[in-house]
């Protein structure tokens, strides 16, 4: 099956052209800047006229909960990987806090064999590291995943790595990319304790990020640095969230990093002044900081020292986002969303498309060591996605694909949409319809 997409306006490795892309079977076949010629036409079993959208590389998204096994009342690798298709994410890696947890490599084979049933977009999954699996992490094919995923915080109960002795030996034996979780737990709980002394127990949504503040966030991050440091470690820190974080990362070209950050879409775009509105929906471990945080995190990007543009995707039920801020569920879904959150924080000044692209496709692609996939090349894979940047719609109840059925965003306007993506050269999502016969691939790391 030959298909030529036509007339795009191509975004790929800091440029933006317009010209068409050849797709045959799986890959990329070709890259053609300017016209398309009718001969060159003539060679395809199916055109698509793109004029007036953009083609960009497939969204490769580093961090999603999406809840199967043991969780699936609110998530699972089918329904989410339907609404990450739609937003044009044609790459997850999802994390381990699973029932059973993704800490054996029985557990890590079941999950790859049900998404190789069930995913829509292209899987890999984060082994999650304990307190006693380190023999576990030892014998795991490399190759098979992105990394050793460590909660140094309390999001995820015994999943939680806190023996000093196991971190020193995690950090200096894994041989492996180590991602991490990095909340100070002794610093939460003396918040906790603090403010339910003074107010009791009813804490409302404005106390989580006093409670989950930027001390403790700093204070567990910084020493995972010195960790890495002292050992030589590859740290890489998920759901960045404060400006004073942002001093332990290097502006240094991506490839000369022993220490690379992600920030998250909801980090982005919301601050501690949306608590009123939006309340428990935009609940998150980290938590969302000030203004000043959130801008430094959007300085950052453009700077280099953030690398990855994520969501930490983790869906919840609306009855489980109900109480106060101690009761009510940490999460929200994300990846329907986040391209066009990015795009449209783009088309405010804050970022090029260009830059979206590289923090979104490109960057982790290269940080991971991703085979053939989040870049426009021929032989690559071809993970493609087609935006209209002219579109003008809403998020509803109506056009929400996550199983859990709402979206922080809801009521949001945004002003470019999703048209069609492709995974692996097979169109999974078109105009408002998810392919439900499409497979994504295992994701091979170099």
């Amino acid at each position: 099956m030959i298909t030529w997409i036509k007339n795009a306006r191509i975004v790929n490795e800091g440029r933006m052209f317009d010209g068409s892309v050849r797709i045959e079977g799986e890959t990329i076949g070709e890259i053609v800047e300017g016209s398309l010629s009718a001969g060159r036409e003539q060679e395809a079993d199916r055109v698509i006229d793109a004029a007036g959208k953009w083609l960009l590389p497939g969204i490769i998204d580093d961090q999603v909960h999406f809840r199967e096994p043991g969780l699936t009342h609110k998530g699972d690798i089918a329904s989410e990987s339907r609404a990450a298709v739609a937003g044009g994410v044609t790459t997850f890696m999802d994390m381990p806090n699973t029932k059973p947890q993704t800490t054996t490599i029985e557990a890590l084979e079941w999950k790859l064999q049900r998404a190789a049933e069930t995913s829509r977009a292209n899987y890999s999954f984060f082994f999650g590291a304990t307190n006693d699996n380190l023999e576990e992490i030892k014998r795991i094919n490399k190759k098979r995943i992105p990394g050793l995923k460590l909660f140094l915080g309390s999001s995820t109960g015994n999943m939680l790595v806190d023996k000093k002795e196991t971190l020193e030996r995690i950090f200096g034996e894994a041989d492996m990319l180590i991602a991490i979780h990095a909340e100070k737990e002794e610093i939460i709980k003396k918040n906790i304790a603090y403010y339910t002394g003074l107010y009791g127990e009813d804490l409302d949504i404005s106390f989580h990020a006093k409670i989950r503040n930027a001390e403790a966030c700093y204070a567990s991050s910084a020493e995972a640095v010195e960790l890495a440091d002292r050992l030589g470690s590859r740290l890489h820190i998920l759901h960045l969230s404060t400006a004073k974080e942002m001093t332990l990362l290097s502006d240094k070209p991506l490839q000369d990093k022993r220490i690379t950050g992600e920030v998250c879409v909801h980090h982005l775009w919301f601050d501690d002044a949306d608590y009123a509105k939006y309340g428990n929906r935009i609940k998150w471990n980290p938590s969302i900081k000030t203004r000043d945080d959130r801008e430094a995190l959007r300085q950052a990007i453009n700077s280099g020292k953030l690398d990855i543009v994520a969501t930490d995707h983790a869906p919840h039920l609306p009855t489980e986002k109900e109480g106060s801020c101690l009761k009510a569920a940490s999460g929200g879904p994300l990846v329907q969303h986040s391209l066009v959150t990015m795009l449209e924080m783009a088309s405010d000044g804050l970022f090029t498309v260009e830059k979206v692209i590289e923090k979104m496709a490109h960057a982790p692609a290269e940080l991971f060591g991703i085979e053939k996939r989040g870049y426009i090349r021929s032989g690559y894979y071809a993970d493609l996605v087609l935006v209209d940047p002219k579109a003008d719609w809403l998020v509803t109840n109506e056009n929400i694909l996550y199983k859990c059925g709402w979206s922080p965003f809801e009521g949001t306007r945004f002003h470019h949409k999703v048209w069609k993506t492709f995974v692996n050269g097979q169109e999974a999502y078109s105009d408002g319809c998810v392919n439900d016969a499409v497979r994504g691939m295992e994701v091979a790391y170099r």
